[in-house]
């Protein structure tokens, strides 16, 4: 990333950053989307969009949702690099725990600067992911790609591992670390309920004690499948 970055404002900032975590599988985030991430009435989106589009930030297609430019997706990572740094830097130097830091480091993006980010990010030795297991975009602009699933789409009989937890408030992430269900932690899928119903999980794989999580959580957590390691007899 180059240093010459025009200053934007806070709200600027919240747009590209809420814009990219929508369309960042691929889809164009609609204007509903975007009001309900930012608890704004649709008519201030839409006013904030066609600046945004003035500004080169956006594109977008009226009824085909908004995407980010080139311009808008560089600006975007470097504003959640400067949010996952933050939060990893408070984790680990400051001792705040995962539920704490992205109140904290939403306050501070805004402020902080490429320069304060960058030592923080090299003290941590360049860090690759958050607290939360979120990839951390460098400062060249790339981010690790992940094709992962959600909790809530893995069949039963199947085993994965949790790489990330995508949730912003700090009781839900209280109930998951009480539940075990951190970054790293390997389980195993027992069963699902029909409709949306809770689903049965073992921590560890089979031999593990059973718990079962609700539909909407398990849509939070982002898995991936563990390769079984077998030796020939």
């Amino acid at each position: 990333m180059a240093d010459d970055f025009p200053t934007l404002s806070r709200s600027v900032e919240d747009y590209l950053k809420v814009i990219y975590g929508l369309s960042e599988k691929g889809a164009a985030a609609a204007t509903s989307q975007i009001a309900d991430s930012l608890d704004v009435q649709p008519a201030s989106v839409s006013g904030m969009i066609k600046r945004l589009a003035e500004s080169g930030y956006v594109e977008h297609a009226p009824y085909h949702g908004v995407r980010l430019s080139p311009e808008g997706t560089r600006e975007a990572l470097r504003i959640i690099r400067r949010h996952r740094i933050l939060e990893t830097y408070l984790s680990q130097r400051l001792s705040y725990s995962w539920d704490d830091v992205h109140d904290e480091a939403e306050r501070l993006e805004h402020a902080a600067s490429d320069e304060l980010i960058d030592r923080m990010a090299r003290a941590l030795n360049d860090p690759r992911h958050d607290p939360h297991g979120a990839p951390i975009p460098t400062r060249e602009g790339s981010v690790e790609v992940a094709d992962d699933l959600t909790l809530a789409e893995v069949g039963p009989g199947e085993r994965v591992q949790i790489r990330a937890v995508r949730d912003n408030d700090p009781d839900r992430l209280r109930y998951l670390k009480a539940r075990g269900l951190l970054p790293g932690v390997i389980l195993s899928v027992d069963s699902r309920a029909p409709f949306n119903g809770p689903i049965t999980i073992r921590l560890g794989g089979p031999g593990g004690s059973a718990q079962a999580i609700g539909h909407e959580i398990a849509t939070r957590i982002r898995v991936a499948g563990v390769q079984e390691h077998r030796t020939d007899p």
